[in-house]
């Protein structure tokens, strides 16, 4: 544990000296820029869930979590860069790859040299993955890829593509998708960029295009074909625990913001905190933080002990913390752009950046429908969840 605080309050001082004074600068630019990214890689971020031997940290779910909190008190576009390498892409091939797949990647994605795109969503497949249409069809020892993906973070700037792919078009459903290891550099990858994101300027989301694209069989994750979506929502799950941290981690800053901006905002004389009406949304906004984190950190002790345990993982508690976090930090946005006023409508400052960019976390990693029926329908099939 003493390495461990010790990790926790490098990253501290790593959002409060690199990650904050950038947040200008990103947002101009679109980009990270380049002292953040050579500082994400030179911390660890990149390793903090992947195992010792493979060079990682090891951290367990509720230090990940724990981290997460502060690392998104800055931008969460910085998180944009490891998140989905640290969770949806390592941990399908740390669960389901061969040991040559994971002697190969794992290591390389723990020093920050692989980046992992995480390739699911289509045009007319996203929450449906089950009917998603990519295809990889065999031709001898390759399989040869059709289909296009989109939404796609990092697949410009990615090493690997996780790919999933409708390997056997006779098995309906999700028993015919598999998951794929592909290079984007490989012929027939076409990979283009969506610049015009409502918030998280600086996020790299793509299009990608496979057009006959042909990669080994041995690129398949996972012993047998059919294993895409077990793979998947093992990272998934990973991913939407840490969407919940993110949550309480931009909300915390933005609710500082609101207090310092109360503070020194004065009418009728008098600091508007003062005011009855602004204390409400402040004290509003604390309550529900306060409860996003005891959610997000229960959520992520329970995971621990199932993965202990060779459990189950608790879907149920993970859904409920990742709704009710992601829906959390934008009504609190919302009330501390409300104590902006015109401010927070006209100029642009960090609570107006957050205000836009949090709005993603809603709709992301399953948006917030999908999880209230994930929480009912688990609610219906076994009762309240201990």
């Amino acid at each position: 544990m003493a390495n461990f605080d010790r990790y926790l309050e490098k990253i501290r001082e790593l959002t409060e000296t690199v990650f904050i004074p950038l947040e200008g600068q990103m947002e101009a630019e679109g980009d990270v820029p380049e002292p953040a990214m050579q500082a994400i890689r030179d911390s660890g971020l990149f390793a903090i869930s992947i195992p010792e031997a493979y060079g990682g940290l090891a951290f367990t779910q509720e230090q990940q979590v724990r981290l997460t909190f502060e690392f998104t008190y800055a931008s969460s576009v910085y998180r944009s860069i490891f998140s989905t390498t640290i969770g949806l892409c390592s941990q399908a091939i740390l669960d389901f790859g061969s040991d040559e797949q994971r002697q190969h990647y794992l290591p390389r994605m723990a020093a920050g040299e692989c980046i992992g795109a995480f390739c699911l969503t289509e045009p007319e497949a996203g929450t449906d993955a089950a009917s998603l249409q990519t295809t990889a069809v065999t031709d001898g020892a390759e399989y040869v890829i059709n289909g296009q993906k989109r939404y796609i973070t990092n697949a410009s700037i990615a090493d690997v593509l996780v790919v999933m792919a409708r390997t056997n078009p006779d098995v309906s459903g999700s028993g015919g998708i598999s998951a794929i290891l592909v290079d984007p550099e490989t012929p027939g990858v076409s990979i283009t960029r969506m610049d015009k994101l409502l918030g998280q300027r600086g996020t790299v989301v793509n299009e990608i295009t496979f057009e006959d694209c042909r990669v080994p069989v041995a690129n398949l994750v996972g012993d047998q074909e059919g294993l895409g979506l077990r793979a998947a929502l093992r990272g998934i799950n990973h991913a939407r625990t840490h969407v919940a941290a993110t949550s309480v981690g931009q909300a915390m800053r933005i609710l500082d913001e609101a207090l310092a901006y109360a503070r020194e905002r004065h009418q009728f004389g008098q600091p508007i905190g003062d005011f009855g009406a602004i204390q409400t949304m402040l004290a509003d906004c604390y309550a529900e933080i306060q409860a996003a984190k005891s959610m997000t950190l229960e959520a992520a002790r329970l995971f621990d002990d199932a993965v202990a345990q060779g459990k189950p993982l608790p879907t149920t508690q993970i859904a409920a913390a990742k709704y009710y976090g992601s829906e959390m930090v934008t009504r609190v946005a919302d009330r501390a752009l409300q104590i902006l006023g015109g401010k927070g409508f006209v100029e642009n400052n960090i609570i107006t950046q957050f205000y836009r960019d949090t709005r993603l976390f809603r709709l992301f990693e399953g948006a917030s429908q999908i999880q209230q029926r994930n929480i009912a329908r688990d609610l219906m099939r076994g009762g309240r969840p201990d």
